[in-house]
């Protein structure tokens, strides 16, 4: 998608010609990129998130669907981006099949992945240039930047590194999407402003599934945001205006990584709510492999009430989420805890925290940098902390090769107290925290309309640079080398059973387009922001955070006990049969089942059978809806079971989603047919139990049902109150009945609809 801006010059005046593959008769292939008609090219902007500069051509364009090949420059093939953060840079070659997976499952488009020595027509051809055409705001030199350039002949990227590259085929995928499967002819040379560009999930309070954070990492890299904090240890907030001791030290805290150490035995009590080793091995190099670098954090010594529960002579007397530094013991054990992890992270920069430690303040300097040399010595990694105690002429100041994490002004200027003073620092400032489900203090969805007016200066977009959004004096120069970029937080203050694991994605869903496109250095308006990415999202590669299926219409799947054929399955191994529940919406999600039917042409449901769909998990919105009789009760039956969920029976009307139990009034009477609802509206769950008879006609999906009964998160306020917010789960889909089920009964019906 285009956007017009003044003429600004002829072909002979940029950086990298677009080649023309007619002049296959040139000396040498790099003539052939320098050859082109003598048109001139208009300086324009394609709206995308982010935005990128591009000179187009005065006509024309190529549609990606004449595309034969995506082709390697082979010598560069196995070259790898050594400038970034991660230590475990993807190959050139890597990212090329990445990019050719995406082209598959968002265009339906398969070409084949070669290497050559030049491109030929009709191919898209990735390779390096020249690194230092890139630079950032600052002026320094970035590995990130990338030229695009297209003609009739095909589609070249060059970058400045596989990482540039990376981003450049981002962009290529976008411009697709945006304007019907064509690229305009033209050039973009394009780069980052900043080198930190990503968002920070508090995973200490809140445990997240490997899978859903690599689903964030590609849904953050579609956007060209490069980097992932993860905070791996926390507590809620230990009010020791109200908590006796004995209650801190059975406060909820967790630390999230899981090791076999003996060292660390008692540290983690919690093994199937941490990160193995293997784990968080494979979620770095997904991540890694869409250009996102995960940065964990281990906080110490605030917010440490975990370690202090495992040795609490540890911790501050009067605060046991505090550690005591000047025990001989606090440092030594922070040592130990990061040299059993270190080799863990494939990062060059680790996060101490250091946050919100209202202790001594030289006892405090002392433990950053002691643990910030320790780290260095060990690992050769720099440390991060979040910005406490600025400098002063009376302390013994905290390293300037830590950098600061800003967060908020009560706690540091960031300009004045550590910029001036020769720190970097990284703007994660509260203009754009969220706090999951509930605060007094912040909102719950990121404040998407300040990336377009966060400027004080000029009332105009925010970017990195801006720490104050209402004081400009408090803001440096945009091209101040110290401003290292901007990391947005989700903090999960309320604990574990305040949200699941999707509704950190929707409190970022928007928030993580809007400003990765401020972060690269877009300018997208308002407007041109809501366009672009009503378009895009639906074809985000490799994620389903919202778990969504496809269908013809608002029906997704229907099934009836009476609608089955029988099947059966010969192999040179063996051979097998089951019975095929027909799906009479015209999806063809046929479900499969080894139940008995009845006389009464019903499903005979029991621990010993199962029905199985297609489908694991549907998310907002829809009706899941069973005519079923249950006959037999158990202790917590589960009715149906599914990816992000169980709907259960306890005896009352149960969701288990994301290691937690939402619970109603309502259950299910034995030995009656019934009509049961689940129903996801938006950002609240409900059920519906009606009696019924077997003949009686089915419910519509969306009509008038019974009762409805809200499913709701009871979460408790720092030990002074309770608050009932809505939760939203998604609908269990995948099975029915089976080992350990606790039920038997009968199912009719079964359906689902998008409709609620």
């Amino acid at each position: 998608m285009i956007s017009l801006l003044p003429i600004r010059g002829t072909v002979c005046q940029h950086r990298l010609i677009p080649y023309i593959l007619n002049a296959v008769n040139m000396l040498s292939r790099h003539c052939i990129f320098l050859a082109l008609l003598n048109a001139v090219l208009v300086s324009t902007r394609l709206v995308g998130i982010p935005t990128v500069p591009y000179n187009a051509s005065d006509s024309g364009s190529y549609s990606i669907t004449s595309i034969k090949a995506l082709v390697i420059d082979s010598r560069y093939a196995e070259s790898r981006d050594e400038a970034g953060e991660t230590l475990i840079p993807p190959s050139l070659q890597d990212f090329a099949k990445t990019f050719a997976d995406d082209l598959h499952d968002v265009l339906d488009f398969d070409i084949g992945v070669s290497t050559g020595e030049e491109p030929v027509s009709d191919v898209i051809f990735l390779t390096l240039g020249d690194p230092s055409e890139y630079t950032d705001a600052s002026g320094a030199l970035t590995s990130e930047g990338y030229t695009l350039s297209v003609n009739s002949s095909g589609i070249f990227i060059s970058g400045a590194s596989p990482l540039g590259v990376w981003w450049g085929t981002r962009t290529v995928l976008q411009q697709a999407l945006l304007s019907n499967g064509s690229l305009p002819y033209g050039e973009a040379v394009d780069a980052p402003g900043w080198k930190i560009r990503g968002m920070m999930l508090d995973a200490g309070r809140h445990y997240y599934p490997p899978e859903f954070i690599t689903e964030l990492c590609s849904y953050m890299s579609f956007f060209k945001q490069n980097t992932f904090h993860i905070h791996l240890s926390d507590n809620l907030y230990n009010n020791v205006n109200l908590y006796s001791r004995e209650r801190s030290l059975e406060l909820y805290a967790r630390f999230r990584l899981w090791s076999d150490s003996e060292d660390l035995a008692g540290l983690n009590k919690y093994k199937n709510e941490s990160y193995t080793r293997e784990q968080f091995e494979e979620i770095q190099s997904v991540c890694a492999s869409r250009g996102v670098t995960v940065i964990p954090e281990i906080e110490a010594p605030g917010h440490s009430l975990v370690i202090v529960q495992w040795k609490p002579e540890l911790g501050l007397s009067n605060d046991l989420s505090l550690l005591n530094i000047s025990h001989p013991e606090t440092i030594p054990t922070m040592k130990t805890i990061w040299s059993t992890f270190l080799d863990w992270f494939h990062s060059k920069t680790v996060h101490i925290g250091a946050d919100e430690y209202t202790g001594d303040v030289n006892d405090y300097n002392r433990f950053v940098n002691e643990m910030a040399d320790y780290i260095y010595l060990v690992s050769g990694k720099s440390t991060r902390i979040w910005g406490t105690f600025p400098p002063k002429p009376e302390y013994n100041n905290i390293n300037q090769t830590v950098s600061i994490q800003h967060w908020e002004f009560f706690e540091d200027n960031p300009y004045y107290d550590y910029i001036l003073n020769n720190y970097s620092v990284l703007n994660s400032d509260d203009t754009y925290y969220t706090v999951n489900k509930y605060s007094a203090s912040y909102p719950q969805v990121v404040n998407v309309a300040r990336t377009f007016n966060g400027n004080p200066a000029t009332g105009g977009i925010w970017q990195p640079y801006i720490f104050d959004t209402k004081v400009a004096t408090n803001n440096p120069e945009k091209s101040n080398p110290l401003v290292l970029g901007a990391v947005t937080p989700l903090w999960n203050d309320y604990g574990a059973n305040a949200s699941v694991y999707s509704e950190a994605y929707y409190a970022w869903k928007d928030g993580i387009p809007a400003l990765a496109d401020k972060q690269w250095g877009g300018d997208l308006s308002a407007s041109e922001f809501s366009s672009a990415f009503s378009t895009l999202l639906p074809s985000i590669p490799a994620q389903n955070l919202e778990r969504t299926i496809q269908s013809t219409g608002s029906a997704i799947f229907h099934y009836t006990a009476n609608a089955t054929v029988d099947r059966q399955y010969f192999t040179p191994i063996a051979a097998w049969k089951d019975t095929a529940v027909v799906d009479q919406s015209g999806n063809g999600y046929d479900a499969s089942t080894n139940c008995p039917l009845t006389a009464e042409s019903t499903l005979s449901i029991s621990s010993s059978c199962t029905l199985k769909t297609p489908l694991s998990s549907k998310g907002r919105d829809y009706t899941l809806s069973l005519r079923l009789r249950v006959d037999e009760l158990g202790k917590d039956a589960t009715l149906v079971s599914g990816r992000d969920s169980s709907l259960m029976l306890t005896p009352n009307l149960t969701l288990f989603a994301s290691g937690n139990y939402y619970r109603l009034n309502s259950t299910v009477p034995v030995g009656k047919w019934v009509d049961l609802r689940l129903i996801g509206r938006g950002n609240q769950t409900f059920a519906s139990v009606q009696e019924t008879d077997l003949g009686e006609p089915l419910p519509n999906a969306g009509g008038t049902a019974a009762s409805e009964e809200e499913f709701l998160a009871i979460l408790g306020i720092n030990g002074v109150s309770f608050v009932w917010a809505p939760i939203a789960i998604e609908a269990p889909l995948k099975q029915l009945g089976g080992e350990n089920c606790g039920w038997a009964g009968q199912l009719a019906a079964m359906s689902l609809s998008s409709v609620a």
